[in-house]
């Protein structure tokens, strides 16, 4: 077998890690009640990523099945957290579609941000603490010592996102655009990120690319960052 055949190919790869991603969070924090959905990447501007109620079937019209869309320009330049917090946001979208009543038109209402809440993540309209719970355009922060959280650390063991884009820069933070995913309507639950001034950029101290530079994450200020190669912290770049 030569090397190139030992490698998996990227697209499953990359598919088998945000499906384990999936099932491990459905387990946890949903109980394993959430159906299993298509997940797929996409590059809508501005956002981090959104749920879409019912938008695949086979082509014999025998099953559908909904959509977790996540956008692969924020892989490289963000922690692993804050994308499966992105996958859970929408997970909570999935289950409120199933099993809840879903707010109209993209308004994120108190029965989704209470689910939020639950798990860990903490509706806020500014992504920071002191922000609306309810609203059109929401984003939401990591609990400290909640579920999440704690799930994160033990999922960072046995997961890591591998694949993203190739960039040469941060890709700046969406400004988020929302909407309920009602079947029939076309819209899209996406998930609204914190503005880029709120940022900071860290550094691990021990890793590089495979072209020798540093990795480097962004997010906001007194941020505990594991790396996914070394699991070493990362530190606050140029410090």
């Amino acid at each position: 077998m030569t090397e190139l055949e030992k490698r998996d190919a990227p697209t499953k790869t990359a598919y088998d890690e945000l499906q384990k991603v999936y099932e491990f969070f459905n387990a946890r924090l949903f109980d394993g009640i959430l159906p299993t959905c298509m997940i797929t990447l996409q590059r809508k501007n501005k956002t981090f990523g959104y749920f879409h109620a019912l938008k695949f079937e086979k082509l014999d019209k025998t099953e559908n099945t909904d959509e977790i869309a996540l956008n692969p320009a924020y892989f490289a330049t963000h922690p692993p957290e804050e994308i499966f917090q992105t996958i859970v946001h929408e997970m909570a979208h999935l289950w409120q579609y199933r099993f809840g009543k879903p707010g109209r038109r993209g308004y994120h209402n108190k029965e989704w941000g209470d689910k939020m809440e639950e798990m860990g993540l903490m509706p806020s309209d500014t992504g920071q603490p002191g922000g609306k719970k309810t609203g059109e355009k929401m984003a939401d922060y990591i609990i400290p010592g909640g579920r999440f959280e704690n799930l994160c650390k033990e999922l960072m063991q046995e997961v890591r996102i591998t694949w993203g884009d190739r960039i040469e820069k941060k890709t700046p933070a969406p400004a988020g655009e929302d909407g309920t995913g009602e079947e029939g309507e076309g819209e899209d639950a996406g998930q609204e990120q914190e503005s880029k001034s709120t940022r900071i950029k860290y550094q691990c101290p021990n890793c590089q690319t495979p072209k020798g530079k540093p990795i480097f994450a962004w997010g906001k200020p007194g941020l505990n960052l594991l790396c996914g190669q070394c699991h070493g912290t990362f530190i606050e770049a140029g410090k």
